[in-house]
This record gives structure tokens, C-alpha cells and sequence, in this order.
């Protein structure tokens, strides 16, 4: 392969996946209630969401160039994520308008305990596919991210040869799954999700996402859903809330502890642990510096409601860390 300059590159990060109006709810201590009764709850929030728009605004509020590529309707709430990705420094030039179908749309429903629902009308999400991720892109920028791998059926079909082609032109790719709303964590196909692993750099779970994609209980040690992760293709690092994280490469482990920190809302967080994780690593930074960063952005960005509003600079991260470090 030829050497190749990152200085050419007009973007350090393509996002691809989901991007949607986040409705955020809560805190409801009570169940649900159906049968027409009204429930009140101390906060409401319009804002952004989806996972790969939520890791893209925390990554250009890192300060990385970031573009999104994706899926919209011609409506309301699709102009409302373009206007809100753009106004958070993210480049929508790649962002479709679909003529007929909706933006997809989140109701998230939080407890005090930190737990959430989440209601999600699919609109776009069906539609989105790889002619959505123009070519010229996954050639001019350093890393592309995938997110909400279940959610997005016909993308996530071509995402191996998405991630192959984006090795082509000499960037690293990273995965982050989310949820299955199917419960079937169907990962066993070597031309699906085992293929998109052999083409993924980084995978980037939370703890129940890692012991589901692994095949393993939800009670199975942490570290070994990783390891068997690792040994199909990607470094893999696992989000493990206030715990921290850690990272398993097949052969070593590595963890780092969680941030102190006193959340409002946790919407969000594990997609600014993404950015700050991907951020850390196109800025050189070891595996374990790259947790430790990651783990920052994810603590912080719980200070406020929704999934955007209180992503962390580079400077609050590193203070936060330097503050971490310093507590007994």
C-alpha cells in the first residue's frame, strides 16, 4: 500500500448510522400506566439522539473534523437533526432526505435508578443502506464509526465491505452495536456480523451488549465475553458504567476504573465514552490512555439531560481525570 497522508484528509472521523429527535422523559418511579392515566414526571427534553449522531457531536466537541453520513425524512424532525448536528460542528453534506419516509423518532423514559425505556419508530432506519455512505468519503477521512448495528438492517448487510474499503484507503473503522430490540443477538453468520468483526478495528459494547454478542449469560465474567470477542478480529473495549471500562485484545486485559460523578441522566453516555475512546486513539494515545479518556467523556456527559448537552471538551476531560487521580 502506498504511504499515505493524513494531512490530506479533509475529515478525521465518518459517522454512519442513526440519527433522530430524542424525547427524554423521567424520572419515573412508577411502572408505566396504560388505560388512559396521565403521569407526571420532573423533566422533559427534546433533543438529539441516536447513537452514531450522539457519538459524532461528542467527538467534534473534542475537536475532531467529523462528517455524518445517513438518513433523515423530509420533515420536521429531519431538519431539526440537521440543524442540531450542524450547529454542534458536524458536517451534513452526506446526510440523505428521504422523500417518503419519516426521520425515525425516540421517546426514552428514565428512572431515578439510572435504568430507561426506549421507544423508537423505525421511519428511515429500514432505508438506510450503503448507497447512503458516498464512496469519496471513506476515502477522505482517518477512521469511519458505525453504530446501532441492529436498528439498521440493509447497512448493516454492507458494512464489511464498507470497513474493507475504508482499510483501502488506510483508515480504522470501530462498531458500536447497541441493543437488538429482537432479542436474538443472531451473530453466528459468517457472512453478517462475523464478517463486520474480521473488518472491525474496535468494538466498542456496553457490559450486556458484550455477554449477549459473545453468546454468553448475562451473569458470565466480563472478561471472558471480551476475550472471545477479541479473538474475532477487533480490540474490543466495554463500557461497564460505574465501574469504568476495560479493553481485551485476545491476549491481555486491561481496565480502568469509572469517574466519580453524580449523573442526571445517562442517556447517551456510552456514545460519548465512543467518541472520547476513538478521539484519544487517532491522537496517539495507548489503550489504556484511550480507556481512561473514553471513561471521562461518558461520566460527563451525564451532568445534564439528553445525550448532548454536557459532552466534554478535551480540557474537562483531562481535568476530570487529573481530578480522579487525585481523590483517594
Amino acid at each position: 500500500m502506498p504511504h499515505i497522508s493524513y494531512a490530506s484528509r479533509t475529515f478525521d472521523l465518518l459517522v454512519v448510522g442513526d440519527a433522530n429527535p430524542d424525547v427524554v422523559l423521567g424520572p419515573l418511579d412508577a411502572p408505566l400506566a396504560f388505560g388512559q392515566r396521565e403521569q407526571l414526571v420532573d423533566t422533559g427534553l427534546l433533543t438529539l439522539g441516536g447513537s452514531a449522531a450522539i457519538m459524532a457531536c461528542g467527538a467534534a466537541r473534542l475537536g475532531l473534523k467529523v462528517a455524518f453520513a445517513g438518513r433523515v425524512g423530509d420533515d420536521e424532525a429531519g431538519r431539526f437533526v440537521t440543524a442540531a448536528l450542524t450547529a454542534r460542528g458536524v458536517d451534513t453534506g452526506a446526510l440523505r432526505v428521504d422523500p417518503d419516509l419519516s426521520t425515525p423518532l425516540t421517546v426514552v423514559v428514565t428512572r431515578g435508578d439510572g435504568d430507561r425505556a426506549i421507544l423508537t419508530a423505525s421511519g428511515t432506519l429500514s432505508a438506510t443502506g450503503p448507497d447512503d455512505v458516498p464512496t469519496q468519503l471513506l476515502g477522505d477521512c482517518r477512521h469511519v464509526h458505525a453504530a446501532s448495528y441492529f436498528l439498521l438492517p440493509r447497512l448493516a448487510g454492507a458494512l464489511p465491505a464498507l470497513f474493507r474499503t475504508a482499510h483501502e484507503h488506510g483508515a480504522t473503522t470501530s462498531l458500536d452495536t447497541n441493543d437488538d430490540p429482537a432479542g436474538k443477538w443472531d451473530t453466528g453468520d459468517p457472512d453478517g456480523f462475523a464478517a463486520v468483526l474480521a473488518a472491525t478495528d474496535v468494538l466498542l459494547p456496553n457490559a450486556r451488549e458484550a455477554r449477549a454478542l459473545a453468546g454468553l449469560p448475562e451473569d458470565a465474567p466480563l472478561d471472558e465475553a471480551a476475550r472471545l470477542l477479541a479473538l474475532r478480529g477487533p480490540l474490543v473495549a466495554v463500557k461497564d458504567g460505574a465501574d469504568g471500562a476495560l479493553a481485551h485484545d485476545g491476549r491481555t486485559v486491561l481496565r480502568t476504573r469509572g469517574i466519580p460523578a453524580r449523573p442526571l441522566d445517562t442517556v447517551g453516555a456510552g456514545d460519548s465514552f465512543d467518541a472520547g475512546f476513538v478521539a484519544a486513539v487517532l491522537a496517539g494515545r495507548a489503550t489504556t490512555g484511550a480507556l481512561e479518556l473514553a471513561s471521562a467523556c461518558g461520566a460527563l456527559s451525564t451532568r445534564a439531560f439528553g445525550g448532548t448537552p454536557a459532552q466534554a471538551t478535551w480540557d474537562e476531560a483531562h481535568d476530570a481525570l487529573r481530578g480522579a487521580a487525585e481523590s483517594p
